[in-house]
C-alpha cells in the first residue's frame, strides 16, 4: 500500500488526553491555503514552476518526496496581534517544535505537529474534554483509491430512517497535507449541534495526484452521499455543504458541479476561508504575509505541489470569483482576521453577489486560518460555529 495509506492510519485521533504527531498534517486544517502563487507547466508528469530567486524554472515531480520550491520574497510586515486565547493555541503549537513549512517536501509536512495537536494539547492543559459519546463514527469508501473514503458522524443512536439533516463537510490542508484525523472537531461539532448525519470527506493528495483530482473526488463523494444518506438515516432534503480553506472552496465548487449536473443541491453553503482568488496582490497577502500557521509564502508552496500548469491558478473551480455563480444556493463565507485567504473570502463575498446569489461574509478578529472548530477553547471560534450553524439550520430546515 502507497505510504499516503500508512501515514493515514498511523495519524493522530483527537482526543482529551493530548495529542501526537501528526502524520498527515501540517497543521489541523491548518494551511489549506494555496494555489494563488503560481506553478507550473506540465512535463511528464511533473509540474514546474518559476525560480523566484534566479528566474529559472524547477520541476516538481508527482512525489510526496520533491524537495520545496525556493521561499519567494513577501512583504515584512508584522501581523495583527492575536487574542489571548488564540495566542494560546498559536504557543502550544510553537512549543511542539513544526519546521517552516516551505522548509519541507510534503511526506515531511505530513508528519509534522498540527494545529489540532496545538489545540488538544491546549485542551488538555484546561481540562476539556474534546471528544463524548454523543457522537459515533463509521469510515467507509466511496472509491476504489485507498483515500476516497468518508467518515460518517451520527448522533449517538441514530437509526436507519431516522430522516436527520445531513451535511457534507471538506476539509482542508491545501489539498496536499491533513486528513480527516486532522479536521475531526468541525463535523463532530457539526453532527452534534444539527443533530444530523455528517459525511466528511477525504480525497486524494497532491502532488502525487494533481489538480483536478481532489475536485473530482469532492463531487464524486458527493453524488455518493445523495444516494446513500438514508441508509445512515440522513434525509437529503435538507442537506448543507460546508468545507474550510481548501475544503471552503471545494464546497463551492462541488454545488456548481452539481447545479451543471442538474444533481439535487444544497439548502445551504458555508465556506470558511476559502481559497477563491488567484491574484497575488490581495490585501491579506500583504498585512497576514507573516502570519501563523499560515502565511503568504505557504500559498506558494502549496500551490507548487497542487498544481500541474500556470494556467491552472485561472482555473475556476481554483479562482472561484471567475466562475458561473448564478443559481447557487444562500452562502456564509468565514474568514479569520489574521489570514492571508481572508481577502479570498471578501471577492467571493462581492462576486457572489454580483451573481444574485444570497450572501453573508463575515471576518472574525483576532484569529488566524485554522481557527475554526476550536470552539471548546477560543471564543471566537465558538462564535463563528454558532453563526454557520444558525445560517445553515435556517435554510435546511424548512
Amino acid at each position: 500500500m502507497r505510504n499516503r495509506l500508512i501515514n493515514r492510519r498511523f495519524s493522530l485521533h483527537l482526543n482529551g488526553t493530548g495529542a501526537s504527531t501528526m502524520i498527515k498534517s501540517v497543521s489541523r486544517k491548518l494551511l489549506s491555503a494555496v494555489l494563488l502563487t503560481g506553478t507550473s507547466l506540465a512535463i511528464s508528469g511533473c509540474a514546474s514552476v518559476p525560480n523566484a530567486q534566479s528566474g529559472m524554472e524547477m520541476t516538481s515531480p508527482r512525489s510526496a518526496d520533491a524537495p520545496p520550491p525556493p521561499v519567494p520574497p513577501v512583504a515584512q510586515v508584522q501581523p495583527m496581534p492575536a487574542s489571548a486565547d488564540m495566542k494560546a493555541v498559536l504557543d502550544a503549537l510553537a512549543a511542539l517544535g513544526p519546521q517552516p513549512l516551505t522548509s519541507l517536501t510534503p511526506a515531511q509536512a505530513r508528519s509534522q505537529p498540527s494545529f489540532a495537536d496545538a489545540y488538544a494539547r491546549v485542551a488538555q492543559q484546561r481540562g476539556i474534554q474534546l471528544k463524548t459519546g454523543v457522537v459515533t463514527t463509521t469510515d467507509m469508501s466511496y472509491g476504489s483509491d485507498d483515500e476516497q473514503m468518508a467518515r460518517i458522524y451520527r448522533p449517538a443512536g441514530t437509526a436507519a430512517g431516522a430522516n436527520l439533516p445531513v451535511v457534507v463537510y471538506y476539509h482542508g490542508g491545501g489539498w496536499v497535507i491533513a486528513n480527516l484525523d486532522t479536521y475531526d472537531a468541525t463535523p463532530r461539532y457539526l453532527a452534534e449541534a444539527l443533530n444530523a448525519v455528517v459525511v466528511s470527506v477525504e480525497y486524494r493528495h497532491a502532488p502525487e495526484f494533481k489538480f483536478p483530482s481532489q475536485h473530482e473526488d469532492a463531487a464524486r463523494a458527493y453524488r455518493w452521499v445523495l444516494d446513500n444518506a438514508n441508509e445512515w438515516g440522513g434525509d437529503v432534503e435538507r442537506l448543507g455543504v460546508l468545507g474550510e480553506s481548501a475544503g471552503g472552496n471545494l464546497a463551492v465548487a462541488t454545488a456548481i458541479h452539481a447545479r451543471d449536473r442538474g444533481w439535487m443541491m444544497p439548502d445551504h453553503i458555508v465556506s470558511v476561508y476559502p481559497i477563491a482568488d488567484s491574484r497575488k496582490d490581495l490585501p491579506s497577502r500583504t498585512d497576514s504575509a507573516q502570519a501563523k500557521p499560515l502565511n503568504t509564502a505557504a500559498l506558494n508552496w502549496f500551490g507548487y505541489y497542487y498544481m500541474r500548469t500556470m494556467a491552472d491558478a485561472q482555473d475556476p473551480r481554483i479562482n472561484l470569483v471567475t466562475a458561473n455563480l448564478t443559481g447557487l444556493p444562500p452562502v456564509t463565507i468565514v474568514n479569520a482576521q489574521i489570514d492571508p485567504l481572508r481577502s479570498d473570502g471578501e471577492t467571493l463575498a462581492a462576486a457572489l453577489r454580483r451573481a444574485g446569489v444570497a450572501v453573508e461574509q463575515r471576518v472574525f478578529d483576532g484569529v488566524t486560518h485554522e481557527f475554526f472548530g476550536m470552539g471548546k477553547v477560543v471564543p471566537a471560534a465558538k462564535q463563528a460555529e454558532d453563526y454557520a450553524v444558525g445560517r445553515m439550520r435556517s435554510d435546511m430546515m424548512r
